[in-house]
């Protein structure tokens, strides 16, 4: 596909295209990413995380969608417009372009998008980019030198695993978090939120902008290898840590925790609550507040290691203790005096409660609500500027921003390269 030459046709579609957009030179943003161009063919839930994160802080992330969509967008009830809450989470501030890449014009596309990026972030298979003709090694790092190739896998292209595909709850069985979640009653059980996917998406976020300070020293990029099970295995903290000493596998440690106690779930007359005393200092005033000096002169207490030796005892009395107060009240009080203690809230009682406002972690966009965004910076804070994309949404203005003509714009969606609705 030939360039277009005239830098006045090139600068007239992009006003156009800028004209039907929510993001214009007014609206360009702001952040501490404000200027970093990103390329995501991600899909499901630890890229997009990623993406999402580093797009809340003012990078351009330009989501690159294969015909049939990502995935999540079916992900539900409930939906909004036809899209899936599970998509809506993790993909504000983003436009969508959605491209066939299995031909050659999709290669050349992606190619022409890549021109003046940052990053290129993928969690394809391993070997799908080097089939189609796109490896890093081959193609990518010699086309641009600069850029930063992430790829989000399973478990890495070699290896007894390498090639296998991932997903969040069969990781977490293979790198152990079953086996330390849950109660002997329970059995092993699966933590409730998709813990690997989303300290995947944390993790590259970091590992991306890791690698874009040293292209600042060296001036070129590098290829970026994240997995799900790297990045599983590295949540496993303390149980890799205590194994690692002292031999012994650890098992369910329901509520509790395996290095401290108290570190437990307790039922108060209003609510269940959860306590901590992480050390001794923290453990004689709790003792104190709770009118129950007796307990840190115990001396099946009087230090985390005996607690943790005697942990059934120490939970049987705090136990009496607590079942009689107002545990809402007496966790305002503790907490006053600087004891971790917390009442257990269901999600509408957390996304409802004034701190969540005081810390504006509500977010609302024309339809959209979720959180807000985590980071706080002084001078260059995120912002939330655009709801999730529809499938294909910008791939007009998106490809005209790239120096393609009208007439090639259109041969692309005719030809089904560029797409305007999801193939089914």
């Amino acid at each position: 596909m030939p360039r277009v030459s005239a830098r006045a046709n090139r600068m007239a579609n992009i006003r156009r295209s800028c004209a039907a957009s929510s993001l214009c030179a007014s609206d360009a943003p702001t952040g501490a990413l404000a200027g970093v161009k990103v390329i995501d063919l991600t899909r499901v839930l630890g890229g997009p995380y990623c993406t999402q994160l580093l797009g809340d802080h003012g990078a351009e992330i330009v989501k690159i969608e294969p015909p049939q969509g990502d995935e999540v967008r079916d992900w539900g009830p409930p939906f909004h417009d036809e899209d899936a809450s599970y998509f809506i989470g993790v993909n504000r501030n983003k436009r969508s372009l959605a491209l066939d890449l299995s031909g050659d014009a999709g290669k050349q596309v992606l190619l022409r998008m890549l021109e003046g990026a940052d990053v290129l972030i993928e969690n394809y298979k391993p070997g799908s980019m080097e089939k189609w003709g796109l490896g890093y090694e081959e193609v990518i790092s010699k086309k641009f030198p600069k850029l930063v190739h992430c790829r989000i896998s399973g478990f890495g292209a070699t290896g007894p695993y390498g090639g296998f595909p991932g997903y969040d709850g069969i990781i977490q069985a293979m790198v152990g978090h079953f086996s330390i979640n849950g109660h002997p009653d329970s059995g092993p059980v699966r933590i409730g939120i998709p813990m690997v996917d989303i300290g995947t998406g944390l993790m590259t976020a970091n590992a991306i902008l890791m690698a874009l300070v040293e292209r600042g020293k060296s001036g070129i990029g590098q290829y970026i290898d994240m997995t799900l099970y790297d990045c599983g295995l590295s949540l496993m903290h303390p149980h890799v840590a205590n194994y690692s000493l002292s031999g012994k596998t650890p098992g369910l440690t329901g509520n509790q925790h395996p290095n401290i106690s108290p570190y437990d779930l307790y039922q108060t007359k209003t609510c269940k609550m959860f306590l901590a005393g992480g050390n001794d200092r923290a453990w004689k005033r709790l003792c104190t507040e709770l009118g129950k000096p007796e307990l840190y002169d115990d001396p099946r207490f009087t230090t985390n290691v005996l607690r943790l030796e005697n942990r059934d005892d120490l939970r049987s009395e705090l136990a009496s203790v607590l079942e009689n107060v107002d545990g809402y009240e007496l966790c305002d009080r503790l907490l006053a005096a600087g004891l971790p203690v917390g009442p257990v809230r269901d999600t509408a009682e957390v996304m409802a409660h004034p701190h969540t406002a005081h810390r504006q972690m509500n977010a609302e966009l024309d339809w959209y609500k979720g959180w807000g965004i985590p980071i706080k910076f002084s001078r260059t804070p995120g912002s939330i500027r655009r709801t999730p994309p529809k499938f294909g949404a910008h791939s007009r203005e998106l490809l005209a921003e790239h120096g393609f003509s009208e007439d090639e714009i259109a041969g692309l969606i005719d030809g089904g390269t560029v797409l305007e609705k999801r193939r089914r």
